[in-house]
């Protein structure tokens, strides 16, 4: 799955990754989740755990058990981030347990995170409220090793997954909650199936929710709802099944758009707003 240069603009890089979707997530949406990996055969078949990001902003550490933790968020250089984190996985893997990755050297023989990863796997998710997991299960928890996690938790937006609706999380952003929906589709078709929703006063999760926009990254859509204050995440999973029913259904309707659904249309694109 190598593209022919290092230099080469990857709009998709996770694509052929599973759980590729909670992937982007990672990368763009939550601040504290990690994913379990493994290397293939060629690589070592080492464990890999695929963070969201690291101490320092590190691509990578190769942990004192010969492990490897990747931060998703690091500056990546190049235009494929798979080749990014491919590279910080190697580079990684050479250092002597217990290193850091502190920058990252992409070539064009570097390899993408498709090469390296054994794709056999389920890449399960976990959402955490703490950073904890940048602690090596063998090291010591120094006081001053404390004072730092306890430094980075207070950054982190309350986040948690929405049961009922894979791949979309739920966020208490201070003044407002949100959910964003990581989804394998088109844009257009997305603001499609917003219009044929919104036509018939549907296009909410729930009581006083809103779409408010979507936008693109690592090449998925992701459409953005407000919440009031206090829906919270559970709020949310009460009419997920239903609501992931009726937006599918609209997703894939081939019909064209009724006048009416037009005008919803023209609409939400002349108020959508960029968003992250």
């Amino acid at each position: 799955m190598s593209t022919s240069s290092a230099d080469a603009l990857v709009r998709r890089p996770f694509e052929g990754i599973p759980n590729e979707q909670d992937l982007v997530a990672m990368r763009q949406l939550i601040p504290a989740a990690t994913m379990k990996a493994r290397t293939t055969a060629e690589h070592g078949a080492v464990p890999v755990l695929i963070a969201t990001i690291l101490p320092m902003a590190w691509p990578a550490v190769r942990r004192s058990d010969g492990s490897v933790v990747i931060g998703l968020q690091a500056t990546a250089p190049g235009n494929d981030l798979s080749r990014a984190f491919g590279q910080a996985i190697v580079q990684a893997l050479a250092l002597e347990p217990g290193s850091p990755v502190p920058a990252l050297e992409v070539t064009a023989e570097s390899p993408r995170l498709q090469d390296v990863l054994d794709l056999t796997g389920d890449f399960p998710i976990t959402v955490h409220d703490t950073f904890d997991f940048w602690v090596d299960p063998s090291a010591e928890r120094t006081q001053e090793l404390e004072a730092t996690i306890a430094q980075a938790n207070e950054s982190i937006m309350p986040t948690a997954p929405v049961e009922g609706l894979e791949h979309a999380y739920w966020v208490d952003a201070g003044t407002k909650e949100h959910v964003r929906w990581v989804l394998d589709a088109d844009e257009d078709r997305v603001i499609d199936a917003v219009a044929r929703l919104h036509a018939k006063r549907d296009s909410g999760i729930g009581e006083g929710t809103k779409y408010v926009g979507s936008f693109r990254a690592e090449g998925l859509t992701i459409p953005v709802w407000d919440l009031p204050k206090g829906f919270g995440a559970d709020g949310v999973s009460k009419g997920a099944d239903e609501f992931r029913a009726r937006f599918e259904a609209a997703l894939e309707s081939t019909e064209p758009l009724t006048a009416l659904e037009r005008r919803a249309r023209g609409g939400i694109v002349a108020r959508q707003v960029t968003l992250r």
